[in-house]
């Protein structure tokens, strides 16, 4: 009997340690839906997997994106939990926020979650955090506090963000000025954490892979320059992208005719344009540049094709706002054509220029930088790193281990 008696308190013991142990553990939804909150996520995801002590950790995609998302997935090797596939049924911002908020009401429901992830300044972004705060379950927004202070420029993304800052319960912000523009919106400073960008722990990620695996790159190599059809490790040229929806129209048609203009004055310097699938974007392109010889379009490229084109790059001209954050850490002389940016303190560097979507600014901007930088081998200086060493995800984790405790 008294047998009997010590196996079952041993029993009991382990069944309230394991319970208590469980306690500790809390429970994180990582929600995604486009192949930048992938790509930036990519790394905290990792990170957190890690530690399965503190954290058990499970990811939703809304398939916002679905085709770009679905290709960052595989390239990092990441398998969801839940894919909503809502693009199936959406077709613009009204349908895609009202669709995400009810999805994923039912999957908080079911998992209930301790915590919430959320990145940057998408539909889905705000839909996740709008999700949390209506169920009473505290959220992290990494990549808080950009701002252009123009609700229409980005639109709709400095509306989301704006919105998510008011609700958040942590705020990872990836730069001090980044902080200090949530301050003066009236968020507490403790609930504040300066980490860096999480993007550049992706990129020093991916270049450690390629300078570790030389099959790896090789492979990549071989793949660009069959797509290109000429060796971009040895040629001058200019990386572009276009696809920021306030440039569709005027901007995207402004961007196009400078480089046909460029491409006709300079023979010798090849662009390199993987263009967006949005036909807003796809098709003038494909009309207006397609009889240019050093103009080569692309199909979007998987990311690790992409970084491994921007680092041999002499020139970026860009709309995005990642790209940013990514040449600025690669020190790559860049022109951001855009009216403003969320990123001010990248213009810092003495290689990156607000250039803007009028013809003759893009024209006569990017002229100079060839000039200077390819047809006389030069090329700027490293700069600082504004958006921190590749350490962001490790410092996120950290603060969550402090606060989830």
């Amino acid at each position: 009997m008294s047998l009997y008696l010590n196996n079952l308190l041993l029993v009991e013991s382990i069944l309230s340690s394991l319970i208590e142990f469980m306690k500790r553990i809390k429970s994180i939804l990582i929600v995604v839906g486009t192949r930048p909150e992938v790509i930036k996520m990519a790394p905290l995801y990792f990170a957190l997997k890690k530690e399965s002590k503190s954290f058990s950790l499970k990811l939703c995609v809304t398939g916002q994106h679905r085709e770009m998302l679905l290709q960052a997935l595989n390239i990092f090797g990441i398998k969801p939990d839940i894919d909503l596939k809502i693009m199936d049924r959406c077709h613009d911002v009204i349908d895609v926020n009202s669709m995400l908020l009810n999805k994923l009401k039912d999957v908080y429901l079911a998992l209930k979650p301790d915590y919430v992830l959320v990145h940057g300044d998408t539909s889905s972004c705000l839909s996740a955090g709008l999700t949390a705060f209506y169920l009473s379950i505290p959220f992290g927004h990494v990549e808080a506090g950009l701002r252009t202070f123009n609700m229409n420029s980005p639109f709709p993304e400095e509306f989301n963000r704006t919105t998510i800052a008011k609700i958040a319960t942590h705020h990872f912000a990836p730069t001090k000025s980044s902080k200090d523009n949530l301050i003066k919106e009236n968020i507490s400073p403790k609930n504040i954490f300066v980490t860096g960008n999480t993007v550049v722990d992706a990129l020093f990620f991916t270049i450690n892979k390629f300078d570790s695996n030389f099959s790896l790159s090789a492979k990549v190599k071989a793949s660009l320059i069959s797509k290109l059809n000429f060796d971009f490790t040895r040629s001058i040229f200019t990386l572009v992208t276009a696809h920021r929806r306030e440039n569709f129209g005027f901007g995207i048609n402004n961007i196009l005719r400078a480089l046909k203009k460029l491409a006709s004055s300079y023979p010798d310097v090849y662009f390199v344009f993987p263009v967006h699938l949005n036909d807003n974007v796809r098709i003038p392109a494909l009309v207006q540049l397609s009889n240019f010889k050093n103009i080569k379009l692309l199909e979007p490229l998987d990311y690790f094709s992409f970084i491994f084109l921007m680092r041999y790059s002499h020139i970026i001209l860009s709309d995005s706002g990642g790209i940013q954050e990514e040449a600025n850490a690669l020190s790559k002389p860049m022109l951001i054509m855009r009216k403003n940016t969320e990123r001010p303190e990248v213009l810092e560097a003495e290689n990156t220029f607000l250039v803007g979507i009028k013809y003759n600014d893009i024209v006569s901007t990017t002229a100079s930088l060839i000039e200077n930088i390819a047809l006389n081998k030069k090329s700027f200086k490293k700069t600082k790193k504004i958006y921190g060493n590749g350490f962001a995800s490790s410092k996120i984790v950290n603060i969550l281990k402090r606060k989830l405790s």
